[in-house]
C-alpha cells in the first residue's frame, strides 16, 4: 500500500500551478497602470503585457488560444451587463439603428473589403471571407474604449452599440454562407438550411420563456432562501446558461448574454446582477486582451510581411471610408462619424470563429488562416494608437454662437451682482437676488446653457471666468457682489484668488466642492463658500431625526448644533490647516479634510 503521506506530498508537488495566474495578475498590474498614466488606455496596456510574457516575449505561455477561449467570457459577461441597461422598450426604439446603419454597414463594407484579397490575387471564396471577417468589429475593444470615455450613454455611444448587436447577429448567416461557399456545399439540401434556422429560433424562443416566467421566481426564491454567495452563483449561472444555449443553437454566446440581460433589464434585481457579475467581466475582459497580445504571432508577420503590411492599412483605410460613409449618409455629424470609423476600424474576435471554419471548410489555407489572424491582432493593436491620434490631432469642435454674445463685445456689464457660472447651483442663487430686485450680470462658457437660459427668458453672457480680461468685461470692478458657481474646483479656486487679489473690496461668495476644497477658498479670501451638498445633506438629516420620532423643536436644535460644530470644525481647520487632534463632532476623531 502506497504511503499517504508521500502521496499527499507528491499529489501537492504535481497540484495545480499558480504561477501562470500570477503572471497574469502581474503582468497586468503592472502594464495597465503604466500606460494609463502616459496616456496609453488600459487596453493598450494589456495588449502589450500580453506580447510580452507571451511566445514572443518571456515566454511564460505558449498557448495564447487557450487563454483567449476562456477569456471570452469576458466578452460575454460585458454584453450580459449592456443588455440589463437595454430594457425592450428602449431596444424597440434602437430597431432603425440597428437593423439601418447597422445593416447598411455591414453590407457595404463587406462588399468593400472583399476587393483587398481578390487584387492580391486570392480566390473570391477566400477574398470573401477574409473580408468580411474584418467587417465584424471588435465588441471588446469598442465597448471597453467606449466605457473609458464615457460615451457609452450617450447617443453616438449608443449608435455603436447598436451597429455591434447586428454585426453579432451577422455572425449566424456568416458562417452558414461559409458552409455554402465550401466545396461541395451547394449541395447541401434545403432541409439542412431550414432546420439550422429552426434550431436557433427554437433557442432564442426557449431563452425568451425562460427569461418571463422563470429568472424572476428563481432570484425571488434564492433572496429569501440563498446566501449572499449564491446570487452570485445564480447571476453567472445565468450568463454562462444563455450563453451556452445559444452556441448551441448556432448563435453567439455573446449575443445569449446579451439577450438574457434584456430580458431580466426590468427585473427588480437588475442592480444586483449587475454588481454580482461586474467584477468577473472586467478581469475576464482583461484576461482576453492579455490573450490578445500573446497571439500576435511575430514568425507569422516575419515571413509574409508584405502581405500583412499591405492588407493592414488596406482594410483599415477601406472600413472607416465605409463607416464614415454610412455614418454621414444616416445624418451624423462629421466629428461624430469620424470618431466612429477610428473607433471601429479593427476586426474583432468573431473572425477568428469565422476564419477557423473557412480553414476546417476549406476555403482557407492554414497559412492564409494564420497571415489573417496576424491581421486581425495588428489591427486590434493599432485601434488605441489611432483613437490617440484622432483625440490629439481633430479640430477642437466648433462651438454653436447662435444667439450667444460674447461678454467682451458688451461694453462693460453693469449689474450689481456679477454671477460666474449659470448651472444648476448659479440658477437657485439667482432666483432670490431677482426677486429682490438685484440686477444680475451672468457669464457662462456653456453655449448649450446660455442658449437654454434664453429660451427661458434669461440673458446669459459668454464668458470664460477664470480670465482676468473675462472679469473686467463682465464688470467685478463695480460690482456689489462677485458669486463664483462654476462646477469645477480648480476653476472656481482659481477665479477666486484672481477675484481677491485684482478686487480686494469686492465680496466673493462661492461654490465649494468639499471640507477640503472649503478650507483652500478660504485661503484665497473667499467671504462666504459653502459646500454644494451641505444644505442638502443638513435636511436630511433634519427629516431622519423627526421621522425617528422627535419633534420639530429638537430637529431644530439638533440641526443647529451641528451647524455649530461644523462651523467650528471648518475655522479650526482653516487656521491650523490640520484636523486631527481635535474632537469637535462626536467627541473622539473628526473627518477627514477631503470630506464633505
Amino acid at each position: 500500500m502506497a504511503d499517504p503521506v508521500s502521496h499527499a506530498a507528491e499529489s501537492a508537488h504535481h497540484g495545480f500551478d499558480l504561477l501562470p495566474i500570477v503572471v497574469l495578475l502581474a503582468a497586468a498590474v503592472i502594464a495597465v497602470p503604466v500606460f494609463r498614466r502616459i496616456g496609453l488606455g488600459s487596453v493598450l496596456g494589456y495588449l502589450a503585457a500580453g506580447l510580452a510574457i507571451g511566445p514572443f516575449g518571456l515566454g511564460f505561455f505558449d498557448d495564447p488560444q487557450a487563454i483567449i477561449h476562456v477569456a471570452e467570457l469576458g466578452v460575454v459577461l460585458f454584453l450580459f451587463i449592456i443588455g440589463l441597461e437595454m430594457q425592450p422598450s428602449r431596444l424597440w426604439a434602437m430597431r432603425g439603428e440597428i437593423f439601418g446603419i447597422g445593416l447598411a454597414q455591414v453590407a457595404l463594407a463587406m462588399f468593400a473589403l472583399v476587393w483587398v484579397g481578390i487584387l492580391l490575387g486570392y480566390p473570391p471564396e477566400a477574398s470573401f471571407v477574409a473580408g468580411t471577417g474584418f467587417v465584424l468589429t471588435s465588441t471588446a475593444i469598442v465597448m471597453q474604449m467606449l466605457e473609458e470615455r464615457g460615451q457609452m450613454g450617450l447617443p453616438k455611444g449608443r449608435r455603436i452599440v447598436a451597429i455591434l448587436l447586428l454585426e453579432d447577429l451577422a455572425i449566424v448567416p456568416l458562417l452558414a454562407l461559409v458552409a455554402f461557399l465550401a466545396p461541395g456545399g451547394q449541395e447541401a439540401t434545403l432541409a439542412d438550411r431550414l432546420q439550422g434556422v429552426a434550431i436557433g429560433l427554437a433557442a432564442i424562443v426557449v431563452l425568451v420563456l425562460a427569461g418571463r416566467y422563470l429568472l424572476n421566481p428563481m432570484f425571488r426564491l434564492l433572496a429569501r432562501f440563498g446566501a449572499r454567495e449564491v446570487m452570485t452563483a445564480a447571476a453567472l449561472l445565468v450568463v454562462l446558461g444563455a450563453a451556452v444555449l445559444m452556441q448551441a443553437g448556432g448563435l453567439s454566446m455573446a449575443m445569449g448574454a446579451f439577450l438574457a440581460g434584456v430580458l431580466l433589464s426590468e427585473s427588480s434585481f437588475r442592480h444586483q446582477l449587475e454588481a454580482d457579475v461586474e467584477p468577473f467581466r472586467g478581469l475576464l475582459l482583461g484576461l482576453f486582451f492579455l490573450g490578445v497580445g500573446m497571439a500576435l504571432d511575430l514568425n507569422v508577420i516575419a515571413a509574409n510581411w508584405v502581405v500583412i503590411a499591405i492588407s493592414v492599412p488596406a482594410f483599415i483605410i477601406l472600413k472607416m471610408l465605409v463607416i464614415y460613409g454610412v455614418a454621414r449618409l444616416f445624418k451624423a455629424e462629421r466629428a461624430e462619424s469620424l470618431e466612429r470609423a477610428v473607433l471601429m476600424a479593427q476586426g474583432g474576435e468573431f473572425a477568428f470563429v469565422l476564419y477557423a471554419a473557412a480553414t476546417q471548410f476549406g476555403i482557407l489555407e492554414p497559412e492564409w488562416n494564420a497571415n489573417l489572424a496576424a491581421i486581425i491582432i495588428l489591427s486590434m493593436v493599432l485601434t488605441p494608437l489611432m483613437v490617440i491620434l484622432h483625440d490629439r490631432l481633430r479640430p477642437k469642435s466648433g462651438v454653436n454662437m447662435d444667439g450667444v454674445e460674447d461678454v467682451t463685445g458688451a461694453g462693460g456689464l453693469r449689474g450689481n451682482v456679477l454671477l460666474i457660472g449659470f448651472g444648476r447651483v448659479g440658477q437657485i442663487v439667482g432666483q432670490p437676488l431677482l426677486a429682490r430686485g438685484h440686477s444680475i450680470s451672468a457669464i457662462d462658457n456653456d453655449t448649450e446653457m446660455i442658449q437654454a437660459a434664453a429660451s427661458f427668458g434669461f440673458k446669459v453672457w459668454y464668458g470664460d471666468g477664470a480670465r482676468l480680461d473675462i472679469l473686467h468685461a463682465a464688470g467685478a470692478g463695480s460690482a456689489d457682489l462677485v458669486v463664483v458657481a462654476t462646477d469645477k474646483a480648480e476653476t472656481t479656486t482659481r477665479i477666486v484668488e484672481m477675484l481677491k487679489h485684482e478686487f480686494p473690496l469686492v465680496p466673493v461668495l462661492a461654490r465649494a466642492f468639499d471640507r477640503g476644497h472649503a478650507i483652500e477658498l478660504i485661503a484665497k479670501g473667499a467671504d462666504y463658500q459653502i459646500r454644494e451638498t451641505y444644505e442638502s445633506a443638513v435636511a436630511m438629516g433634519r427629516e431622519a431625526v423627526l421621522r425617528l420620532g422627535a419633534t420639530e423643536e429638537e430637529a431644530d436644535e439638533l440641526i443647529a448644533d451641528a451647524r455649530a460644530r461644523d462651523r467650528d470644525r471648518l475655522a479650526l481647520q482653516s487656521v491650523d490647516g490640520i484636523y486631527a487632534g481635535r474632537d469637535l463632532l462626536l467627541g473622539n476623531r473628526d473627518m477627514p479634510a477631503t470630506g464633505h
